[in-house]
């Protein structure tokens, strides 16, 4: 069921981040969205305080692999700097789609949603919670295990693994 009425346009959603890489967890999010809006664009956000592993060029690849069977329904791009509320704006979307993992996650999250909303009305903030099954992994964990020789096969999909381990040991 989506947001999508017969007489209105095609209803968008905006899942924002850095997805430096992207994981199981995010592709569950976008999956999910999937459902509730007829077109999700991926925003790859390049934040200033992070320093990726992967170029804003690998990421987008990274994750037009995992949807390729959506194309059309699912869009990727390259956030340029300037507040996100603004790109979902010129976008046409509807919302702002946050994944949580934990209470924690929320409070930022509740702030961020609040600062949006005074910003521009007209653009909500929808929440999802992870699956359960991902709720304790993140793309920094799992940089981490990875570089560490740790198992990382059912976490992020295998073309992400394989990218992973081409990084750590060339």
């Amino acid at each position: 069921m989506s947001l999508h009425t017969e007489n209105s346009q095609p209803s968008i959603g905006v899942y924002p981040g850095t997805f430096d890489p992207i994981t199981n967890g995010h592709i569950d999010i976008i999956e999910r969205a999937l459902a509730l809006f007829d077109t999700v664009i991926v925003a790859i956000a390049v934040n200033g305080q992070k320093q990726p592993l992967f170029s804003g060029e690998e990421r987008k690849e990274m994750i037009e692999k995992c949807f390729e069977k959506e194309k059309g329904r699912i869009i990727v791009k390259i956030v340029p700097s300037g507040l996100l509320v603004n790109f979902a704006v010129e976008q046409g979307a509807r919302a702002i789609i946050r994944g949580l993992r934990a209470v924690s996650d929320f409070d930022y999250e509740f702030q961020l949603a609040l600062m949006n909303r005074k910003l521009v009305r007209e653009v909500e903030s929808i929440f999802l919670m992870t699956a359960f099954r991902w709720i304790y992994i993140s793309s920094s964990l799992i940089k981490d295990v990875s570089k560490n020789g740790g198992d990382i096969s059912d976490l992020v999909p295998k073309h992400v693994e394989r990218l992973l381990e081409e990084k750590y040991r060339p």
